[in-house]
């Protein structure tokens, strides 16, 4: 499905309204001068208002489940838009789908 290129610029939220990070692994590609956001880059997640006790606790990180099927950086397939993932807690369950609030508008994949 097409979507926006993400960048570490981007907008994301866990389904609790925590704010996702992007730690790109290749900051030599960018769109919008970020680093586009990769399979392989890491995705943490900070202010998420989950309390820790009882478990399953806040948010933690973020795994995409579908990413770009065209589009690769550096032999890792970007992030879009309209790719699907899922965040986990810090017991390792999963919490639900991340969303993708805003991103650039300017380069799409597929």
């Amino acid at each position: 499905m097409p979507g926006f290129l993400l960048h570490v610029g981007a907008t994301v939220m866990c389904p609790h309204a925590g704010q996702v990070q992007v730690s790109p692994g290749n900051p030599r590609v960018k769109v919008g001068g970020q680093p586009v956001a990769t399979l392989a880059d890491m995705y943490m997640v900070s202010g998420c208002p989950i309390p820790p006790n009882p478990p399953p606790g806040p948010c933690l990180q973020v795994k995409w489940l579908v990413p770009a099927v065209r589009v690769r950086v550096g032999g890792q397939p970007v992030i879009l838009q309209s790719s699907s993932g899922l965040t986990f807690t810090v017991t390792q369950a999963p919490a639900g789908p991340p969303q993708v609030v805003m991103t650039q508008v300017r380069v799409k994949g597929t």
